[in-house]
């Protein structure tokens, strides 16, 4: 037995296995919808349910608030059809669409970035380079078919791969990184995935990266330095203390060689180092600094609080919702 999807949109159909969620048979038809944590963590997958039923698995109020379920909006990869139903998934050109695809890769190297964060770069067999927009992510396979998905750091133009990666405590993957996994090690991935890459405009653009959500910010920034395309951008990173911020030099030295670019670090707590960093959450330092947020985009990445927090505070002071871009990370729950 099987129920009939119609996109509203442009009258096409797909078919859905009561035990299918909708993302996962809209993907196995080739349908394109924006997800990430495929978990109902991030609230990445909301697509709006205009008419049949759904029943919806277990999900994170912040992925999906009552008002708008209210409004008829569903998580994708937690709803499964209980009829033959109509969805809006919004309009995704076809032009946007890099078909993803279950590739092997090796490990090249691994580098501690600081205590908990590690620079992991991937190579391509025969010297394949991976075609994706600036921002996306991919997702390594396990030996159960579970998947833990990460950023790319890097630009497209370059060859290798660049993840950061944060050791999650009780993380089971991560606890593997961090501890066994072995340089050319041969791994499995599924890349590209992901609706995190710049949109055409000429506004300015806030960044706004916590923890490790500054590897698809630095993917995005070093794929506009290589087309050389010039917009203001205000970089706003958020650390819990100074000793979490990697990269910064690199951060400092876009600030001082590219015309129009502001850093700013965030720090939640006060630190001895003489770095000179705002101290508070990230997202407050952004609304302290911007009075109106009607002629801006918004590029926000980190964990799924932050992101919630950061277009519900923008939202209200101008930000049209069209001009918020987000990647929410979520974690697998350690293992009991």
């Amino acid at each position: 037995m099987s129920y009939t999807v119609t996109l509203e949109s442009s009258g096409k159909t797909f078919h859905i296995k009561p035990s299918q969620t909708i993302l996962e048979a809209a993907l196995e038809a080739g349908i394109t919808i924006p997800y990430g944590c495929m978990s109902g963590m991030c609230g990445s997958c909301k697509i709006k349910l205009e008419s049949g039923d759904v029943m919806l698995e277990d999900y994170q109020e912040s992925a999906l608030s009552q008002e708008e379920k209210s409004a008829g909006l569903i998580l994708s990869c937690q709803a499964l059809a209980t009829e033959n139903i109509t969805i809006n998934i919004g309009e995704i050109e076809e032009c946007d669409v890099i078909e993803s695809k279950i590739i092997p890769i090796k490990v090249k190297s691994l580098e501690k970035l600081n205590r908990d964060v590690i620079k992991m770069m991937l190579k391509l067999p025969g010297g394949e380079r991976l075609k994706f927009k600036a921002g996306q992510y991919i997702e390594f396979i396990m030996a159960d078919n579970s998947r833990r998905a990460f950023s790319l750091a890097n630009p497209p133009h370059q060859g290798l791969l660049e993840l950061h990666l944060r050791l999650i405590e009780g993380g089971k993957f991560t606890q593997f990184v961090f501890n066994e996994m072995k340089e050319k090690s041969i791994h499995r991935i599924d890349a590209p995935i992901g609706q995190f890459y710049l949109r055409e405009s000429e506004k300015p653009i806030i960044f706004v990266a916590g923890g490790t959500g500054f590897a698809p910010v630095k993917s995005v920034i070093e794929d506009m330095i290589f087309n050389n395309i010039n917009r203001p951008i205000f970089l706003y990173r958020g650390v819990g203390k100074f000793e979490d911020l990697y990269m910064h030099d690199l951060s400092l030295e876009w600030s001082n060689t590219i015309d129009d670019f502001t850093y700013i670090p965030v720090s939640q707590n006060q630190s001895s180092n003489s770095i000179q960093m705002r101290i508070g959450l990230v997202h407050e330092a952004v609304l302290e600094d911007f009075k109106s947020f009607n002629n801006v985009q918004v590029y926000c990445c980190g964990a799924p609080g932050l992101v919630q927090i950061a277009f519900e505070s923008f939202v209200k002071k101008g930000l049209p919702e069209d001009e918020f871009f987000a990647d929410a990370f979520t974690f697998a729950p350690p293992k009991k």
